[in-house]
């Protein structure tokens, strides 16, 4: 998760320039290099961006979800469930922005993105006694 403080410069007309926002060039820098050392395998599943932030640019750089497609301020909570929708879906499924948006207080605005494949593992309880 890769999230903190971002935001539209006052009186920045395109949203497509990185230098009308705040920290969203960071944020893009950080998933790029994250994406160097783990790839893009599924392994690593990244959230990244926050209040306002350059929604385009972060998925465009490797994200799997990011904020704000809608430009708005996010509610701060809504980062953590997607987090969490990803560590307690099983390995063996994958989760969708449509399946969180639902959870999420702000919906499709706040957070956008693609999917990933969940990382809850489990283990068979046969595998555990038989050590």
């Amino acid at each position: 998760m890769i999230t903190g403080h971002d935001s539209m410069i006052k009186n920045g007309s395109n949203y497509n320039d990185i230098y009308n926002y705040r920290n969203s060039r960071y944020f893009i820098k950080t998933v790029q290099e994250a994406r160097k050392w783990m790839g893009k395998n599924g392994e690593l599943v990244i959230f990244a961006g926050a209040c306002q932030s350059f929604f385009e640019a972060l998925m465009s750089s490797g994200a799997n979800f990011a904020s704000s497609p809608g430009r708005i301020l996010i509610d701060f909570i809504d980062p953590l469930i997607v987090a969490e929708k990803v560590a307690l879906t099983s390995n063996t499924q994958f989760i969708s922005i449509n399946e969180i948006a639902k959870d999420l207080k702000d919906g499709l605005k706040g957070i956008g993105g693609t999917s990933a494949q969940g990382k809850k593992r489990l283990k068979l309880a046969s595998k555990l006694y038989n050590k």
